[in-house]
């Protein structure tokens, strides 16, 4: 078992206690995890997408949670009515599941969708403005202004104004 000793990072940092636990439990935790197969991808800047294999579930047997810094996949297959059946082979996994992902800060599930078999999760990262980088003007009354950091949000917010 590798594990990665975090102790002297401990010793030079004050506040980071909660990532380097995220750090140790997630190591841990990936070890035994191999059901469902998922893929995370990055789409865009603030953009990604989750994708997990969940052939032969019905969309209400999966349960999508979205809590603060959490999201949790749960599949609870029901019991077939055709339990006699005779299997030669049994290749697809049936059985129940709960695949839990860490989310950064200011990470928003925006949708889901469930199709041939594949469970896809979209994720956004919006970042209120009060905490977004501001310009303050030196001796200036004016008000402070955001910086933008992506051309593609000046375009959209062009095109709402």
């Amino acid at each position: 078992m590798n594990r990665f000793d975090f102790t002297p990072y401990r010793r030079n940092t004050v506040g980071f206690d909660r990532l380097f636990e995220l750090l140790e439990n997630t190591g841990r935790a990936a070890q035994n995890e191999n059901y469902p197969p998922f893929n995370i991808e990055r789409t865009g800047e603030n953009d990604y997408k989750v994708t997990v294999a969940v052939a032969g579930f019905k969309p209400e047997e999966i349960d999508i949670t979205a809590q603060q810094n959490l999201l949790v996949v749960t599949g609870s297959k029901q019991a077939d009515s055709n339990d006699n059946r005779d299997f030669l082979h049994m290749g697809i996994a049936s059985r129940n599941f709960e695949r839990r992902f860490q989310l950064a800060d200011h990470i928003h599930v925006t949708d889901a969708d469930l199709a041939d078999g594949l469970l896809t999760i979209t994720l956004v990262r919006e970042v209120p403005e009060a905490l977004k980088p501001r310009k303050i003007a030196i001796g200036g009354q004016t008000a402070p202004q955001v910086i933008e950091h992506d051309s593609e949000d000046k375009k959209k917010g062009s095109k709402a104004a």
